[in-house]
């Protein structure tokens, strides 16, 4: 079992999926969202909330919703909500320091002020929106 929280403790989150694997996302909502690009793990739909109630959810496409704490505004998840798929932000399990990242998606949009080391694979935004029109 994985457990995280947000600043303040008030969200408290928990999954037993891996999380030795990081995607990274350029999107320019991830970017306008975190001021930088979006560092989350996969946790599928296994992901067990503690304390709904200081969660703030923010539509932010038709398919999909960020999630933070109300609070301390910390980050916490975005939701594609068809698929019940939780993708949290990296750094609220304090063991995800051990994974690697090992995908970036909508590379296209990544702006030129950073670059990551690692070899990955790397999906653009027609990549993604293709999978959601399958």
């Amino acid at each position: 079992m994985h457990q995280g929280q947000c600043l303040c403790g008030k969200v408290k989150l928990s999954t037993t999926q891996d999380i030795s694997a990081l995607s990274v996302c350029h999107c320019s909502m991830c970017l306008r969202w975190n001021g930088g690009p979006g560092f989350s793990i996969d946790c599928k739909s296994d992901l067990k909330i503690e304390g709904e109630e200081n969660i703030t959810r923010y539509d932010s496409s038709s398919w999909g919703e960020r999630a933070f704490c109300k609070h301390c505004g910390s980050h916490l998840f975005y939701h594609l909500k068809e698929t019940h798929t939780y993708y949290v932000s990296a750094g609220l399990f304090p063991d995800a320091k051990e994974s690697k990242l090992t995908m970036q998606i909508y590379i296209d949009s990544k702006p030129h002020y950073y670059n990551f080391v690692e070899k990955t694979p790397m999906l653009t935004e027609q990549d993604i929106m293709n999978m959601f029109n399958q």
